[in-house]
């Protein structure tokens, strides 16, 4: 290889710093109004940290960069938790009076017990989709057609 031709070659190769400047703004922004400012920075750090650790084999930095903030954020929230106050988002939301909790309970002991089953481990025994379906060996495209059937009957139960 000529020596000009190997210059060139280390010129398109832009050091890890001119990167974060290039696009630390853009991505910073974007984490900041997907995933709230108190942890846009921190994916920001972890998104170029992890891009540094791929390497130069990187096409589209824009995309990977993306990418990986968005692994980072999901890894975070798969190892910390948090418990969501159902006060703090639905604010107006009031538990049935007594008329309505035992209007509520007629339509739902009116549904058929398959529906029933489903639809009660899902609504009130906070149970996701897939661990319904395994508790009920069912699928669980099965689970969900069974859960909008239920909600659908209630719906008309409660118009009646």
């Amino acid at each position: 290889m000529k020596p000009r031709a190997k210059n060139e070659l280390e010129a398109n190769v832009a050091p890890p710093e001119s990167h974060y400047r290039q696009h630390r703004g853009w991505l910073l922004s974007y984490l900041n109004r997907r995933f709230g400012p108190l942890v846009g920075e921190d994916l920001v750090q972890e998104a170029f940290t992890r891009t540094l650790k791929a390497g130069s084999d990187v096409r589209n930095p824009r995309a990977f960069l993306i990418k990986v903030a968005i692994r980072a954020a999901r890894e975070a929230a798969r190892r910390h938790p948090q418990p969501i106050d159902v006060e703090t988002l639905f604010p107006a939301y009031a538990p049935p009076n007594g008329d309505e909790a035992a209007a509520l309970e007629q339509v739902i002991l009116r549904l058929p017990k398959p529906l029933r089953e489903v639809f009660l481990l899902s609504r009130f025994g906070g149970l996701s989709n897939v661990e319904i379906a395994h508790r009920c060996n069912l699928s669980v495209k099965r689970v969900e057609a069974r859960i909008t059937k239920a909600r659908q009957m209630c719906a008309a139960l409660m118009r009646d």
